[in-house]
């Protein structure tokens, strides 16, 4: 007899998952003894279960390690769950008979519930576990809180139709989300192409091409050498007359120390230029030094001067993308010395000096308004000559700074760092003042229109992955099936009311 789908709900039954499977987790044994991870026997981590088929693991372990542990070998296709930390309630199957830590759970099932039925039942239930998690920053769930659980039972027919038409909606889910991720690279591929376009100039030839009269970067460049030396010499005026002040007063206190000339780098080769690509010729090969008024590396406290009242110091996490990204700020107490010589100005750039071989050299202007601020001892300040667009400078390190520190940082264990004189060598394609300008407004324009077309892809990840949780929120009400599809499931010849089932469970848990 055909069902009608108000009919059908009755036949499905909310129990404890205690009350349906059996659960066990696995053990360490001892790290003293290392003839313990000599062995044969795969040996899975909680670290490991990321809803993937585990095939192999990062360790195994001997016969003897099993015997004299808590750890266990669970068959090809159990379903683990991990109990700890930062991947708790994340699924994995086993592809292989593998014995587990004590931080994943097995999940043993009966015959009649379906393996992969449980396995999206419990990835939909995940943030319910999470939730009763017990502990600190990174909460544990127990084996008792996952028998506790309550999950609905249906008929083995109904479960592998859900189970199928999950299937069939993540496929075509997956689907959309790939094309959306492939878009997001072809974005990348586009931001990278605008640069490349802008620092050779083409972006801003026909612009050229309307001017009369324009100074070339040959010129601008012995501006800023001119203004440069006359800046240099009044600092030593000054500092000769500090100096005959501290003599004349006894010579009491600490002399007053020496202007330093900026770091200029090294002039750019034939052999060097002849690897270059090649600009406008109105345009100039420099080094980084020559544009710069200054570079200095931040500052360094201990903890105790950390303090909710004090000051804002960016650490290297607040530069993202070429800006400035204000969250989880630092505070730290400063003398007005420190905050003199340390302090950011609108323009500003912030190089970070230290991080991971592919992050090292990221760059963000300072922008205008912004809270005054330190930055840390991880970052160097490059304060450039005025008339130098530092949003331009900005770009040119996102476009080419990652090749050229991979080649320059030095490296130490897991970390990679630059040093000034690296950065006043950096090549960079000096252009007009006007012409700096216009090539921001180019490259604005052009970026502006990715940044929408991103901000687009983003929100509609966000909505699949929200579509990827009503489809499940929608299968275990039952309601995700339509009245067709559960006609076949009662017309199936093992399909039962869900009481008769649980009989059927609760009977084969007594043999």
């Amino acid at each position: 007899m055909t069902q009608s789908k108000e009919e059908v709900y009755t036949y499905r039954i909310n129990r404890k998952l205690g009350e349906i499977c059996f659960t066990t987790s696995g053990g360490t044994p001892s790290r003293k003894n290392s003839s313990y991870y000599k062995g044969n026997i795969p040996w899975v981590k909680s670290g490991e279960l990321n809803y993937n088929t585990i095939w192999e693991t990062e360790e195994y372990i001997s016969e003897e390690a099993i015997e004299k542990s808590s750890a266990k070998i669970f068959p090809e296709g159990t379903l683990l769950i991990a109990l700890y930390g930062a991947t708790i309630g994340k699924l994995a199957f086993l592809g292989i008979d593998a014995a587990t830590n004590q931080a994943v759970c097995a999940i043993i099932k009966n015959r009649f519930i379906e393996s992969k039925y449980l396995y999206y039942l419990l990835f939909h239930k995940r943030q319910e576990l999470v939730k009763k998690g017990i502990g600190g920053a990174q909460s544990n769930i127990s084996q008792t809180i996952l028998k506790n659980l309550e999950i609905p039972i249906c008929s083995p027919p109904e479960q592998r139709a859900i189970v199928s038409k999950i299937e069939q909606l993540f496929s075509e889910l997956d689907n959309g989300i790939a094309d959306l991720k492939k878009a997001q690279e072809q974005l990348k591929v586009y931001r990278q192409a605008v640069l490349k376009k802008a620092f050779e100039g083409e972006l801003t030839s026909q612009w050229r091409q309307q001017q009369t009269d324009l100074p070339d970067a040959e010129e601008l460049l012995e501006q800023i050498r001119k203004e440069r030396e006359e800046s240099y010499n009044r600092k030593l005026d000054e500092w000769k007359a500090a100096v005959k002040e501290w003599e004349d007063a006894g010579k009491k206190g600490k002399k007053p120390a020496k202007p330093k000339k900026v770091k200029r780098g090294n002039f750019l080769s034939v052999g060097e230029l002849e690897k270059l690509p090649i600009i406008p010729k109105e345009w100039k090969w420099i080094k980084m030094g020559e544009i710069t008024e200054s570079m200095k590396n931040g500052i360094y406290k201990p903890k105790s001067f950390y303090s909710e009242e004090g000051t804002a110091c960016l650490r290297m996490y607040n530069i993202e993308n070429g800006m400035i990204e204000w969250f989880d700020i630092k505070r730290i107490i400063l003398t007005e010395n420190e905050k003199n010589e340390y302090g950011l100005n609108a323009g500003d750039l912030l190089v970070n000096r230290v991080n991971s071989r592919e992050l090292v050299g990221k760059t963000a202007v300072i922008p205008e308004n912004m809270e005054f601020s330190v930055y840390e001892s991880k970052n160097i300040r490059l304060r450039l000559n005025s008339k130098i667009n530092s949003k331009l400078v900005n770009y040119w390190f996102f476009l080419s700074a990652n090749h050229y520190f991979n080649r320059n940082a030095q490296q130490t264990v897991g970390m990679a760092s630059i040093n000034q004189s690296q950065l006043s060598n950096f090549e960079y394609p000096l252009c007009p003042f006007l012409e700096q300008q216009a090539i921001v407004t180019e490259i604005e324009t052009r970026l502006s229109v990715c940044d929408k077309v991103e901000q687009d892809i983003e929100e509609n990840l966000e909505k699949a992955e929200a579509l990827r949780q009503s489809i499940l929120k929608k299968a275990f009400e039952g309601k995700l099936l339509n009245q067709q599809e559960l006609e076949e499931v009662h017309n199936a010849p093992d399909w039962e009311p869900a009481d008769a089932l649980l009989e059927r469970i609760k009977f084969d848990k007594t043999l």
